[in-house]
């Protein structure tokens, strides 16, 4: 299976080549793709999200410098990852998205209790 895309929605809050390694980590956390799932071309995936084929190449390649992503010479990237990859990528995710909560937490002045207090509410 080749990961679809067309989920991905670009900002402007961060450099795109870190979206698009974050959302192929968010598809691992969620078991939306498997070890072994193929990734677009560089250039098929840089025509689809309108963007410089280096900015991809920079994606792929921090992907496998990561050692999640593996690419062969003339052929596709596959995702190579185990259970305890999942599991750093969720805490790693998991820790960003706290530490953006807390942030905004703190600029509305509640304390951390009050903060614990609006998760549990919501849960």
């Amino acid at each position: 299976m080749v990961v679809d895309f067309s989920e991905l929605k670009l900002n402007e809050e961060s450099p795109i080549y870190l979206q698009i390694v974050r959302f192929i980590k968010i598809k691992m956390v969620n078991r939306q793709v498997r070890d072994g799932d193929g990734l677009p071309s560089r250039r098929v995936l840089s025509a689809m999200l309108e963007v410089n084929p280096n900015t991809i190449q920079k994606a792929y390649r921090l992907m496998e410098e990561e050692g999640l992503l593996v690419s062969f010479a003339g052929s596709k990237s596959l995702l190579q990852f185990d259970e305890s990859m999942v599991d750093k990528y969720r805490r790693e995710l998991l820790a960003a998205e706290a530490e953006r909560y807390i942030g905004e937490v703190k600029k509305m002045g509640l304390t951390a209790e009050e903060a614990v207090e609006l998760i549990k509410e919501n849960w």
